[in-house]
């Protein structure tokens, strides 16, 4: 039977015990709206007469855009000094004439960071200052389903509200929440089983009949969407199936985008029409040819960072093959440049190979996983990743040694919980590492005695709230109390 991976839909219904407070930040068009002078002041079109000075101001705008998606989305990011070159005054062929500022990013809140940057480049700050008086916003969040959380609203208007739902939920009794809905998760269920059974029954006709290796939703749908994907793709498949021999062997994913992965995974946009896939199904070929590259690509980042472990790791996003390619060259060249001129950090090992690499998309954090790994955006300034790698060697690796030696006590005790608590299925979310998963397994087993009953025969979902799903699947938060 081809397995049925559905993540489920974060946020679509975040549930807590009581009324709590959120404090607006600024949205992504507040954010664009503030620093558009600032912007016109240092954009690197302006510097084509200073190679140098544009230089810096495109390596320093990167790195700003980096801090930005980092605090809309409350992840940390190291206190860094940016330097900005002012677009050239009346005598634009004198380089003396330019003037440059030094601004801090990573300490101040995302607010005092932008009226920062205004300020130092003498631009005015009033819209800002404006945004910041603004009244807090209240929303209160209920157990039933009184209300519904805004997935916009959380993203875009809501300072740390998951930091926030987190601290609430643990004072919710796990026990008293699920004799509250288990109900509503069993009947979701019932009337959802015509709809898995379906899906059930296409998987493996589609699976035997083209030779497809697995099936996957990921796009954020409910299970309806899912059934009407594979319906679709079963009678497109059913009238062209000399089309379909190139998908043998290979995964299907019904997600976002239409392309092939960096993994090989065949992508069909689940909002696109059938014949749309067809098109792209018969070009495969051609889009595969990318995939035997990728490996000698990696092997250059690899070689480039004395011979690091370039890996890709198991929750990551879906990326296009192509980019991931062109993400890889861009890698390469920086750090080549930056080893070339300035050599490697005298701390370093001789080699590199006891730690991972995994390069992400331009807009990523520069980070180390709760597992050891160095997560790594392709735009991140080689002086900066190189710094970061010899500040972190030391927690990498020992995160690495945790993450080995507990990662096959997280896959026995999820078969425990499965077994003991008589569960249908037992999931997690990509966000929940191993530890946080070991915890919430170890304290199911627990109170096992009191559970089983109310949790016989669930889909259960650990993640970081609360929720009841429109199929029945229950969500729990890791750090549930009983």
């Amino acid at each position: 039977m081809v397995p049925w991976p559905l993540k489920a839909e974060r946020f679509s219904k975040a549930v807590c015990p009581c009324g709590l407070n959120f404090v607006r930040r600024m949205s992504s068009s507040e954010i664009a709206t503030a620093l558009r002078p600032f912007y016109f002041s240092v954009h690197p079109d302006l510097f084509g007469q200073y190679p140098s000075e544009r230089a810096v101001n495109e390596n320093s705008l990167q790195m700003l855009s980096c801090f930005i998606e980092n605090a809309k989305s409350s992840k940390p990011h190291p206190e860094t000094e940016l330097t900005f070159y002012l677009k050239p005054g009346k005598n634009k062929s004198d380089p003396r004439n330019l003037q440059y500022v030094k601004i801090k990013v990573g300490a101040k809140s995302l607010e005092n960071t932008v009226s920062s940057i205004l300020s130092s480049c003498n631009l005015p700050t009033a819209y800002v200052d404006q945004l910041k008086s603004r009244k807090p916003v209240k929303r209160k969040v209920f157990i039933n389903d009184d209300y519904i959380f805004d997935v916009e609203d959380r993203n875009e208007d809501l300072y740390n509200v998951e930091f926030q739902l987190d601290r609430a939920i643990k004072t919710h009794l796990l026990k008293h929440w699920l004799q509250q809905n288990i109900n509503v998760s069993r009947e979701k269920l019932q009337k959802c089983e015509p709809v898995r059974e379906e899906i059930r029954r296409l998987q493996f006709e589609i699976a035997g009949e083209f030779g497809i290796k697995e099936l996957i939703l990921d796009c954020g749908w409910n299970i309806r969407h899912y059934r009407g994907c594979l319906a679709s793709f079963h009678a497109l498949a059913h009238h062209h199936p000399q089309a379909m021999k190139t998908l043998k062997g290979r995964s299907l994913v019904f997600g976002r985008d239409t392309g092939i992965s960096m993994d090989g995974h065949v992508l069909l946009n689940s909002g696109e029409v059938r014949h749309n896939w067809l098109d792209f199904i018969k070009k495969i070929p051609e889009e595969d040819a990318v995939l035997v590259t990728l490996p000698s690509f990696e092997k250059s980042v690899s070689r480039v960072l004395r011979d690091i472990n370039v890996v890709r790791r198991k929750f990551q996003p879906q990326t296009m093959a192509k980019k991931y390619e062109n993400n890889l060259k861009r890698l390469t060249t920086a750090l080549s440049d930056h080893v070339g001129r300035y050599g490697y950090p005298k701390d370093w090992p001789e080699y590199l190979s006891d730690y991972d690499l995994v390069v992400e998309t331009e807009a990523g954090p520069l980070m180390v996983s709760p597992t050891g790994q160095f997560i790594v955006p392709a735009s991140c300034p080689s002086f900066l990743l190189i710094n970061f790698i010899t500040e972190h060697l030391d927690e990498a690796k020992k995160l690495t040694e945790h993450y080995q030696s507990h990662k096959h006590l997280e896959k026995d005790l999820q078969q425990k919980c499965v077994s003991e608590l008589d569960l249908a299925v037992l999931q997690k979310d990509d966000c929940i590492p191993p530890d946080m998963m070991i915890s919430c397994c170890s304290r199911l087993l627990r109170h096992k005695n009191e559970l089983r009953e109310l949790l016989a025969k669930s889909h259960l979902y650990v993640a970081k709230y609360y929720c009841v799903m429109s199929d029945g699947q229950l969500c729990i938060p890791w750090n549930w109390e009983s």
